[in-house]
């Protein structure tokens, strides 16, 4: 009697640099279980280090977790999710260090799919990068603007600068901060930022701004639309 290999024995493994549809990526990536972390950018498979550095990513993303975080849990309708699997469209499938989405329930753009995954632009992206020449910053921005993602933040730890785009009439514009170093979502009413406060890790001042948006007007008219 023939015994029938095993799945993984029977897939191909999920390289590096290998040029797949999202359908041919999910089969691969289930059946290479010592993968941690892979994204399908623009037809593209990028396989992520298992190793994460504490002061160029670990660090930075935990920061930008607890600003999000403190918006989530201050205004119903929205969800924050970590790393999580996108489909965006059929060339790329990212898991971005962060979104944060409108919920279905309350009009957004973003469905979750019978396996639990997130379909659709989420209204909000994350990425922390090494720096400028990552494909944070090229492959994934282009693909994240041709899908209607609406706002999208890019922490190039390494310049020390954070990069915050929005969507308009098609193309990514760089949000500008106001007179007080505040950069304010023009999608999430009262998700303010201090940006300088944020690259130099001064917490405690980045979570008092943002609890002053949250106190806003245009938050509180946020939260009632949401909410009726």
């Amino acid at each position: 009697m023939v015994k029938t290999p095993p799945q993984y024995l029977t897939i191909p493994r999920l390289e590096n640099g290998d040029k797949l549809t999202r359908y041919e990526f999910e089969r691969r990536y289930k059946a290479t279980p010592d993968v941690r972390k892979a994204e399908l950018i623009e037809g593209i498979v990028y396989i992520m280090p298992a190793a994460v550095r504490f002061r160029s990513h670990g660090q930075p993303h935990g920061w930008m977790l607890t600003w999000l975080g403190t918006y989530e849990a201050a205004t119903p309708g929205v969800a924050l999710g970590v790393e999580p699997t996108v489909r965006l469209d059929l060339d790329n499938e990212p898991q971005p260090d962060a979104v944060l989405l409108i919920t279905p329930e309350a009009g957004g753009q973003t469905r979750l799919s019978e396996d639990d995954y997130i379909e659709g632009a989420p209204e909000l992206v994350v990425e922390i990068a090494a720096s400028s020449v990552a494909i944070d910053l090229h492959a994934k921005k282009q693909a994240y603007r041709r899908n209607g993602v609406k706002e999208y933040i890019v922490w190039q730890v390494q310049e020390q600068k954070l990069s915050w785009f929005y969507l308009e009439q098609g193309e990514y514009l760089e949000l500008v901060a106001d007179d007080d170093g505040i950069m304010r979502s023009r999608v999430f009413p009262g998700l303010w930022l201090a940006v300088a406060e944020l690259l130099a890790g001064n917490m405690q001042t980045v979570l008092t701004v943002v609890q002053t948006g949250l106190q806003s007007a245009e938050h509180q008219a946020f939260v009632n639309k949401s909410t009726h």
